[in-house]
């Protein structure tokens, strides 16, 4: 089951948009626009993980975050526009997790909400797996499999993979799949995306699915099965 993440943040535009990058990579997104008792309403919401922004109506997000860490160990991330030292310590003080100051990088954002939830939910540590028509990814094996046969994909070509898998049928663009790549250990420009999208590919061909990852020239790459 996808982990829920609730989104504490009054602008609806940024709410929206965090909401739709959290679900492209699996995760359940829970969001409220009334502001009146946002502790009460993520106490009994069932998330697993909070993103609280600070400036709210009513009530400041630092009394948010001391209110649900009375109440709960729930992992609480901070994600606000507020960058002074003081914020930072004060959040962490009254028990936020993290803390992050805007703008971020989303793939920063998503690394620490998985290192958060690995940590507070070690029970619900192995990985999901990622289905699409006869293909699934095993995101703790790093394995691609059609039928009952298996290929092992190295983590540059998971990421990609997954990235892809998130949005079938659809166009990703390259932008979106090197950002998929920023967090790897080798150095990312369009000749390391192009090298394991290649080879992504010719994994796909062993299992028989050859013509499923296509170039669309311009644009990006479509995974359509």
């Amino acid at each position: 089951m996808a982990h829920r993440i609730f989104i504490v943040e009054d602008d609806p535009s940024i709410r929206q948009a965090l909401s739709a990058l959290l679900e492209r990579y699996g995760y359940t997104c829970l969001t409220t626009g009334d502001f009146h008792d946002v502790a009460g309403q993520i106490l009994s919401s069932g998330a697993h993980l909070v993103l609280l922004d600070l400036n709210l109506p009513y009530q400041d997000g630092c009394h948010i975050c001391q209110q649900v860490r009375a109440a709960s160990s729930l992992p609480i991330i901070v994600v606000t526009s507020r960058d002074t030292e003081l914020d930072e310590v004060m959040s962490m003080s009254l028990g936020a997790d993290d803390f992050l100051t805007k703008p971020y990088h989303t793939q920063v954002l998503l690394a620490r909400i998985a290192r958060l939830l690995q940590r507070a939910y070690p029970a619900q540590d192995a990985a999901p797996t990622l289905r699409y028509g006869p293909l699934t990814l095993d995101l703790g094996r790093g394995a691609a499999c059609v039928n009952g046969q298996s290929a092992q994909l190295t983590r540059n070509e998971t990421r990609i993979l997954q990235r892809l898998m998130a949005q079938p049928g659809e166009i990703v663009s390259r932008c979106a799949l090197m950002e998929a790549l920023w967090h790897s250990d080798a150095f990312v420009d369009d000749n390391t995306l192009t090298v394991n999208v290649t080879r992504l590919r010719r994994r796909l061909e062993e299992l028989g699915l050859g013509g499923a990852l296509t170039t669309r020239r311009g644009q990006g790459y479509c995974l359509c099965l």
